[in-house]
Formats: structure tokens, C-alpha cells, sequence
């Protein structure tokens, strides 16, 4: 796409301070392949995570999810579906359930709402990833991995615009491309793209900084 001459497409970061004594939220969304993806992340991350995760993945809204149950087995930290009005908690890990969005409130609750018989992508990582920025702003820490599609680029832009913390899988180690390449083409949002193995490791610099900050 062309530009007019002295016209830029780039949008920086608002600017924004994290409020005293917050605590990062991560948001683990994917679709394809997005299982061992985000399987592999959790089972990296330490009891006492002084962050709240949040995984969603693309899931048939009829189907029953066993999703909480088998990423529960295979981390230390304790995973449960998400439910409605519910809080995030440092060092748990909720789950969007099946046939329903999930988004984040301004008081860091969770917010369920019936997503309908047609898509598009059920849940959304857009809407979820775009209510956490406005919710959590700086706090926000979004992982795009493996996945079909191009949801998530979109509320990836808005954690970027808010001042979070944009990260992709790579091209090598993500077992279908499609979403972490739509984040990644957008107009330099993205703060790092990095291997599958080495996403857990920066999450845990990125959350050791902001609890040092946040008790400084």
C-alpha cells in the first residue's frame, strides 16, 4: 500500500504508566496446533506465577471442551474454565470455554458472552485481546501461537497501542504460521518473535521486571 508523501501508517503506543502494585495478565490465544503450543508454555511457567493467565483457543461451540482438564495435567499451575464475573488471580490459569467470548473487565474480572451460531472465530482472541488492553492497558502481555486465520492481529494492535507486550511464535517452531504472521505484518507492533521453547522463559523476565517495579 502506498502512503502519501509526509503521511505515516505507524501508530505509536499510547503512553501510559502501570498502576502501582499491578501485576501482568497473559493472554495465550491460538487455534490449529494451538494445544501443544500452549501446552509447552504452561508447563515452563512456576508454581506462585505472580501473573494471571488466560488461555483461549479456537474450539467447536458444541462440542464439550476437555481443554482445562488437559492443560491442568500438564503444568504446575492451576487451570480451571473461565466463569463469568469471576477474577483474575496472580498464578491461575483460566480458560475460554466453548461457545462463548471471553473479555476482561475494567476491575480485572472475566466476562462471558454467548457467541452465536456463526462465526466469526469462536472465541474471539480479538475481542479478548482488545478488552484486556483497555482493561489492563501496559499490564497486558499477549502470546499469538500456533493457529489458522488472522484473529488475534487485531487485538494485538490495541495491547501495542495501549503499551503491552506483543509476543509471536516464529515461523520455524509454530506448526501452522497463519496467525502469529498476521500479528507480525502488522505495522511494527510485534516486541518479540521468538521460538516456541523460549516464550515461557521471556514471559518470566517480562514478569520478574514488572514485579520489581510494582514493589519498587
Amino acid at each position: 500500500m502506498n502512503t502519501p508523501a509526509g503521511m505515516s501508517t505507524r501508530h505509536e503506543p499510547v503512553p501510559a504508566a502501570p498502576p502501582a502494585g499491578r501485576l501482568p495478565v497473559i493472554a495465550l490465544v491460538s487455534s490449529a496446533g494451538g494445544l501443544a503450543a500452549t501446552s509447552r508454555v504452561l508447563g515452563a511457567l512456576p508454581v506462585g506465577l505472580p501473573a494471571a493467565v488466560i488461555v483461549l483457543q479456537h474450539l467447536n461451540p458444541d462440542r464439550r471442551s476437555m481443554l482445562p482438564h488437559i492443560l491442568g495435567r500438564r503444568t504446575a499451575l492451576p487451570v480451571a474454565a473461565a466463569c463469568d464475573g469471576q477474577a483474575l488471580v496472580p498464578g491461575r490459569v483460566v480458560v475460554a470455554p466453548p461457545g462463548q467470548h471471553l473479555l476482561v473487565t475494567g476491575d480485572r474480572r472475566l466476562l462471558l458472552i454467548v457467541s452465536g451460531p456463526l462465526p466469526p472465530y469462536r472465541p474471539s482472541a480479538d475481542l479478548l485481546l482488545t478488552s484486556l488492553a483497555l482493561a489492563v492497558g501496559p499490564d497486558a502481555v499477549a502470546v499469538i501461537l500456533s493457529g489458522e486465520g488472522r484473529d488475534g492481529a487485531t487485538g494485538a494492535t490495541a495491547v501495542h497501542r495501549l503499551g503491552g507486550t506483543v509476543i509471536t511464535t516464529d515461523r520455524a517452531t509454530s506448526n501452522h504460521f497463519a496467525m502469529p504472521q498476521a500479528t507480525i505484518t502488522r505495522d511494527e507492533i510485534v516486541d518479540h518473535v521468538t521460538a516456541l521453547d523460549e516464550v515461557a522463559p521471556l514471559l518470566l523476565s517480562l514478569v520478574a521486571e514488572a514485579e520489581a517495579e510494582a514493589t519498587a
